[in-house]
Formats: structure tokens, sequence, C-alpha cells
């Protein structure tokens, strides 16, 4: 319950800033807006539709950051 709550606000974060950074010069905006899909990816429907539509224009995040997803979704043994 923690780490989906976490996951969703860390989705959030990262689409708060990707939406400055297309302003902003200094922030990557198009880097923050894919992390923070793919975070939000895991949870809701409208996030994979928009991830998969930006992911198709930037393949090569598109790698990085399913390897990263991958590494997130593993269980742990306790």
């Amino acid at each position: 319950m923690l780490k989906r709550v976490a996951l969703i606000v860390v989705g959030w974060m990262f689409l708060i800033l990707g939406a400055a950074g297309i302003f902003l010069p200094v922030l990557p905006g198009v880097l923050f807006l894919v992390i923070g899909l793919s975070f939000l990816s895991l949870e809701y429907e409208w996030a994979r539709r928009w991830g998969s539509r930006l992911l198709r224009r930037f393949p090569a995040a598109d790698r990085r950051i399913q390897g990263m997803l991958a590494k997130m979704a593993k269980p742990t043994s306790a």
C-alpha cells in the first residue's frame, strides 16, 4: 500500500516538473514527463495511453524507463 502511494506521488511530482520544464530552459521537460507517466502507468490507464504515445516519439527514453520499472516491479523476498 505504501509503495503504491509512493509511486503515485513520485509520478505526479515528475509530471509537474515536466510541465514546468516545457517552459523553463533549465529542466528537461520531456524526460520528466516520460518518467512521470511511466510511474503513473503502473496504476492508471490514461497514463498508459499518454505514455505510449510519448514513448513512440522518443524510443530511447522508452528503453531506459522500462529497465528502471522492471527493477522496481521485482518482488522482494522477505
